[in-house]
């Protein structure tokens, strides 16, 4: 059983390096720990000092791509490199390496395909801004109840994935990926699993994702809406259809009328709404037939470069 500890990292020179030192290299149940690192364009020591911490695999993009890319690039390297389990840190510091221990324990029972570390539910994060607090929380809660999965922690990057989790999540659109891949494991039933951690923020450190608030409600916002728009398109539609049809309803059989332009109005766009929906539920089933497609594709590719 392999484990492959990934680390993305932009001008991360300070911290890298005794971040990579403090990861557990022997845990029950794992034969081979490695830590890999994504250099995202730093233009610091990041390489030199997570080398001199290290690290087995270290990969460097060309310029700053932002963290969906960096998922990407991720996925790829450690299934190549036969990972079992993958589990994604910050380079900062800021989360105990301990916890990958406990992160990787609900896969290893096969009780989870993805493990998220849980920074809200038991204690709130250390040093964490009180906007972005209420923000994660408030995320977490909408996407709870849109979708009926218990989601305690949406944004948190300090996640475990198993190989099959690996293989079926789709390829991150945004600017970051946290959100994206767990309401795509939700559209793709993958089990998932919090698991409480404590994070200390470092005071006064500017966040490499966050560059403004409105930046960062904005992005999350769209992440949110499109995601659904695309694994339940149904209820992202139908919703604002029946609210139209049934104010069209009143102004036709309550005010008897007195509207008329507005009460059909009303009918016509509600019925629009439910056609899109329709329209976009079977656009659904076809991208899902390609993900099974190219979910079969990743699988056989994978088992021809690790038959040996």
């Amino acid at each position: 059983m392999k484990l492959i500890v990934n680390m993305p990292g932009y001008n991360e020179e300070k911290h890298i390096a005794e971040t990579i030192r403090r990861v557990p290299r022997t845990i029950d149940g794992i034969d081979e720990v490695l830590v890999q690192v994504i250099d995202d364009g730093s233009v610091d020591r990041t390489v030199e000092e997570a080398r001199a911490g290290g690290a087995d695999i270290i990969i460097s993009h060309d310029g700053n791509r932002g963290l969906g890319v960096m998922f990407r690039t991720m996925r790829q390297s450690a299934l190549e490199h036969g990972a079992d389990i993958v589990v994604n840190i910050d380079a900062d510091g800021q989360f105990d390496p301990q916890d990958i221990k406990k992160l990787i324990r609900p896969i290893l029972e096969k009780t989870a395909d993805i493990v998220i570390a849980d920074r809200f539910s038991k204690s709130t994060a250390k040093n964490i801004p009180f906007l972005k607090d209420k923000l994660n929380r408030l995320g977490a809660w909408l996407v709870a109840k849109a979708t009926g999965v218990p989601v305690v922690d949406l944004t948190c990057g300090f996640r475990a994935h198993s190989r099959e989790a690996m293989l079926r999540l789709s390829d991150p659109a945004g600017f970051t990926y946290t959100q994206e891949t767990i309401i795509d494991a939700i559209g793709k039933n993958l089990k998932l699993q919090w698991v409480p951690v404590v994070v200390h923020y470092h005071a006064q450190r500017k966040s490499r994702v966050v560059k403004t608030i409105w930046n960062y409600v904005n992005n999350s916002a769209r992440i949110i809406i499109r995601a659904f728009r695309d694994i339940q398109p149904m209820k992202f539609f139908a919703i604002p259809g029946i609210l139209f049809m049934i104010a069209s309803a009143v102004g036709f059989f309550i005010l008897r009328g007195a509207y008329p332009l507005t009460t059909v109005a009303f009918f016509l766009v509600g019925m629009q709404f439910l056609t899109f929906g329709l329209i976009a539920d079977m656009m659904r089933g076809t991208r899902m037939q390609n993900e099974e497609v190219l979910y079969r594709l990743r699988r056989n590719e994978w088992r021809e470069n690790h038959k040996h």
